[in-house]
């Protein structure tokens, strides 16, 4: 029987977001363990800043769109997403 160390295992990972709507670029900055701020150029309306968020957290982590989910806060600025690795 072989045991995989603990860094091979791919764990969901869940975050806490603060979103930053109508910024001027899109960016993303970790402030601390599973704490980031996200800057988006769109407009926090009828999604569009959410989708947006998707997007920027999908290529800041190097996974697809289909691998974030929001799970807390679709109408705050302050979100919780589930990233799967």
């Amino acid at each position: 029987m072989m045991i995989k160390p603990t860094g091979c295992l791919r764990r969901p990972l869940k975050i806490s977001v603060k979103v930053k709507p109508q910024a001027k670029q899109d960016m993303v900055r970790k402030i601390g363990p599973g704490d980031y701020t996200v800057w988006v150029k769109a407009k926090a309306l009828e999604g569009k800043a959410n989708q947006a968020v998707v997007e920027v957290l999908a290529e800041y982590f190097g996974v697809a769109k289909s691998k974030i989910a929001l799970l807390k806060g679709k109408k705050t600025r302050n979100k919780v997403f589930m990233v799967e690795r």
